[in-house]
């Protein structure tokens, strides 16, 4: 009998998370659901519909690298083997005036988003490799609003993405530095420089790993989920008036079930087994619409900046030069 396949899922407790969790269980993965709330997600898959057994639930908060090595730790305590791994989970903050900064010192949105999803996708790589399944894939969201060559990312309000040369990662980020180019705080902007930063990894570990290891790394945009509670943090004017404008007006909404099938996709479709790809489905919606390889900014094709993120991001995430160069053939130490 061939094994279950798992699949972890970090944010799986609302949203797209949650659906594509759900989306996975019924194509019989495995979910091991990563969030901070344990409760609340034990009662998300109940209401969802999600089998008893179809899923576990282990604590992890992309904001601590404690956490992170902490979830791995728990996760390799399971036995299970590990065939794909989901960073889905994201923090989006709007409103705020001012950098708030983790238990690290680093600011939020980068923290969580950027910093912790590098820092897992490094630790679990061996598990990745180590398994015993020819089809393996590392996956992360994207967004729209992170590439300047589609439609959704050519409003450049507060600011369009730009990480310079990454003079506040060279700097060490810690307050009073809160922007990956060590220029003036703006939130939203963070949230769209984390979201870059995912890109640029993904990029970078298909450089890296794709030939040695044979792990399918990839992004998407799964659409516009106008209703996602990513955008809990957002005015309560704007988070009634942005989906009735993707419903009617731009046709680019996507409901949070189909956005959280397109990422199973991206996990399980053969036909999306193809490695340093970002999918979309595009900006404007259609019935029964294909996936395509949509092409990212110029930003994010940077493969000096690529790299030079990746070593930037080694060092405050804590890892050394051995664990980011090499992929051990089996699980390593946290």
């Amino acid at each position: 009998m061939e094994q279950q396949r798992t699949v972890i899922v970090t944010g799986a407790s609302s949203g797209v998370g949650l659906n594509a969790a759900k989306a996975l269980a019924d194509k019989g993965w495995h979910v091991v659901m990563a969030c901070r709330n344990l409760d609340k997600t034990q009662q998300a898959a109940k209401d969802i519909g999600m089998p008893e057994g179809s899923y576990s639930i282990i604590h992890l908060d992309l904001a601590s690298l404690a956490s992170v090595r902490q979830f791995v730790s728990d996760f390799r305590a399971t036995g299970r083997s590990l065939e794909s791994l989901v960073g889905n989970a994201a923090v989006y903050l709007p409103l705020e005036k001012e950098p708030i900064y983790s238990e690290d010192g680093y600011e939020i949105s980068v923290a969580t988003n950027h910093l912790g999803h590098f820092l897992l996708c490094n630790l679990l790589l061996p598990d990745l490799q180590a398994s015993p399944a020819s089809d393996k894939r590392l996956v992360i969201l994207g967004t729209v609003t992170a590439n300047p060559k589609e439609l959704g990312g050519k409003i450049p309000i507060p600011a369009p993405p730009d990480l310079g040369n990454l003079e506040g990662f060279e700097a060490g980020f810690k307050a009073p530095i809160a922007m990956i180019n060590g220029k003036k705080f703006k939130s939203g902007k963070a949230y769209k420089d984390s979201k870059l930063c995912n890109v640029l990894t993904m990029r970078e570990l298909h450089r890296r790993y794709h030939n040695e290891t044979g792990i399918t790394f990839s992004s998407l945009y799964p659409g516009c989920v106008a209703d996602t509670p990513l955008f809990r943090n957002h005015f309560k004017a704007f988070r009634t008036i942005f989906p009735w404008f993707q419903k009617n007006i731009t046709g680019g909404y996507v409901t949070q079930q189909l956005a959280g099938e397109r990422v199973a996709a991206v996990v399980d479709d053969p036909d999306l087994k193809e490695s340093g790809i970002y999918w979309s489905w595009g900006n404007r919606q259609q019935p029964g619409r294909r996936s395509f390889a949509q092409e990212v900014s110029n930003e994010a094709q940077d493969d000096a900046k690529a790299r030079k993120l990746w070593d930037l991001s080694a060092k405050l995430v804590g890892l050394d030069n051995e664990t980011t160069q090499t992929v051990p053939a089996t699980a390593g130490s946290v």
